[in-house]
């Protein structure tokens, strides 16, 4: 009967994984060690509920955005450090989701934590919403580095998904253990072929990406 269930369970995660599409990957395949809290899983986030098409905390990504990230997580473990990832693939009917949230301006659940100097009215205006996003294309990821021996993160100066200067990489007011630590994750991020985005200190996405061009709306799950 063991036996029976094995294979059972086993012809249950091909088909599992054979529902990604052609090129992507379920990241704990190739790093399993790796820290994965989607935070749009939870109501952890700036809307604070889970979002549409986070079905679970499974990280997806690109084949070759999996591969460039097993660089980096590696490079850390040699500083005694880790990866902590926030997001990777997102579908778009999450992006949709934001959308139809930030049109209910009563809807600020949120805003003391992640977006307090921002009117929720201009948050597409500021860019800190838009209609399509890189997630969407399977290679662009947000992270931060953690402790290896505890695990918590590392001081960035703001929290992930932030709305405001504060998480510009370039901020001028940090202290120099917080702009040490965002040119930490920038420098290995960069090293091996992610680029970053300079409002976003956790946003990066991999140079040459494969898709582009292609805003896809699979299901994380």
């Amino acid at each position: 009967m063991k036996y029976k269930f094995a294979f059972l369970f086993f012809l249950a995660c091909i088909t599992l994984n054979a529902q990604l599409p052609k090129g992507f990957v379920y990241v704990h395949d190739m790093i399993p060690d790796l820290d994965v809290e989607l935070r749009y899983y939870t109501s952890n986030n700036f809307v604070g509920k889970p979002i549409d098409g986070y079905e679970s905390n499974r990280l997806i990504l690109t084949q070759q955005t999996a591969k460039a990230l097993k660089y980096v997580h590696e490079a850390l473990q040699e500083q005694n450090l880790c990866l902590k990832v926030y997001d990777g693939y997102r579908p778009q009917r999450a992006v949709n989701h934001f959308i139809v949230w930030a049109k209910d301006l009563n809807d600020t659940i949120n805003k003391h934590k992640f977006y307090p100097n921002v009117k929720k009215r201009n948050l597409f205006k500021e860019e800190y919403i838009a209609s399509r996003s890189g997630h969407s294309r399977g290679s662009t990821i947000d992270l931060t580095i953690i402790d290896g021996n505890t695990g918590i993160p590392l001081d960035m100066g703001s929290a992930y998904d932030f709305f405001g200067e504060e998480s510009w990489v370039n901020h001028k007011n940090l202290s120099n253990k917080q702009r040490y630590n965002r040119q930490l994750l920038q420098t290995f991020m960069l090293k091996f072929g992610f680029r970053n985005y300079s409002k976003e200190w956790w946003h990066f996405t991999l140079r040459g990406e494969p898709f582009p061009k292609t805003y896809f709306d699979f299901l994380v799950k």
